[in-house]
């Protein structure tokens, strides 16, 4: 492999395999420009730690086992809550019946993969979304998980992300699932499972949804247009028997452009005679308790819809 191939031995960590292939011999490998991580990996001098390049080296210097866990999660970018969200630690795993991995430094797991589990993603072998969210039901509390679950089934939106199909649907999530019945965690997995839907767009919309639920208020409709169809005003979640919509206006809602269009979506609902309910990350950090109460004055003062008031239909 010539170091132009996909990285340069001055840049990033590499194996010794990588190193051979380039040209370097042994002896120029015991330089003062390379530094022996451990059996089969260098790193150059000065080089400031990257997750991603140390990821693929420590792949590539084990056959066999992927990264996983947690930076697995940093690299598919997926949620992560805030102490874990800029975690460097390196776990790696293994097949079961293999001998556990002993590298300094890099947490090893011992884990029972099945087929298309496991993907290679920019030269290192690494655990799909969908496993890593299932590795990682062991650690995370539910919510958490629930907000990784909302991001793997949410329908993403092809203009702006280039895919049209979601990272897993809750089928595909439960029959993994059922196939790994023994792994810890596997109980808390599922009952996140029950918890999840799609529509949410961001971790917050998430937690609002759980809020409302555990304040036993009616669960929201998520992705709610104003006119019924696609292409008019939406709101992150809201009643349309009761006409309420509620909007998580996060950091990105304060460009001016962003609050111009942001009004005017709000200006559509509310001149159909909706109520329109905004939160911030104000509400995010005191865990949406105020809004919670907000949603319950609203539903109580709220219009409904003729069919709920005569009793001939249920709010949704």
């Amino acid at each position: 492999m010539e170091p132009s191939d996909a990285f340069s031995l001055t840049q990033a960590p590499f194996t010794y395999r990588e190193a051979l292939a380039s040209g370097l011999t042994p002896d120029q490998l015991k330089n003062h420009q390379h530094i022996n991580v451990s059996h089969g990996i260098y790193r150059p001098d000065g080089w400031d730690f990257d997750l991603r390049d140390a990821a693929r080296v420590l792949s590539a210097a084990s056959p066999g086992a992927w990264i996983s866990h947690s930076t697995a999660a940093r690299l598919h970018e997926l949620i992560l809550p805030p102490w874990l969200a800029d975690s460097e630690e390196l776990h790696l795993s293994k097949p079961r019946q293999l001998p556990q991995l002993r590298r300094k430094g890099i947490v090893s797991h011992n884990v029972t993969a099945l087929r298309g589990e496991i993907e290679s993603v920019d030269g290192m072998q690494l655990s799909t979304r969908s496993r890593t969210w299932l590795d990682l039901a062991r650690v995370l509390p539910l919510t958490d998980l629930v907000c990784m679950g909302d991001q793997l089934i949410r329908r993403p939106r092809a203009e702006f992300e280039g895919r049209s199909e979601p990272y897993a649907t809750l089928t595909s999530l439960r029959e993994m699932a059922s196939r790994h019945r023994n792994l810890q965690g596997i109980v808390r997995a599922r009952d996140t499972l029950d918890l999840m839907r799609v529509g949410a767009d961001s971790a917050p919309e998430t937690l609002l949804r759980l809020a409302i639920s555990d304040a036993g208020l009616p669960e929201p409709e998520l992705q709610l247009t104003l006119w019924g169809r696609e292409g008019g005003p939406s709101a992150d979640a809201g009643y349309r028997a009761r006409r309420i919509a509620m909007q998580y206006d996060g950091a990105h809602h304060l460009d001016e452009l962003q609050r111009f269009s942001d009004r005017r979506r709000d200006k559509a609902f509310e001149n159909a005679g909706w109520i329109v309910l905004i939160f911030t990350q104000k509400d995010l950090a005191d865990g949406f308790q105020d809004a919670v109460m907000r949603i319950r004055k609203a539903l109580y003062l709220a219009w409904r819809d003729p069919k709920l008031a005569s009793g001939f239909e249920g709010i949704k």
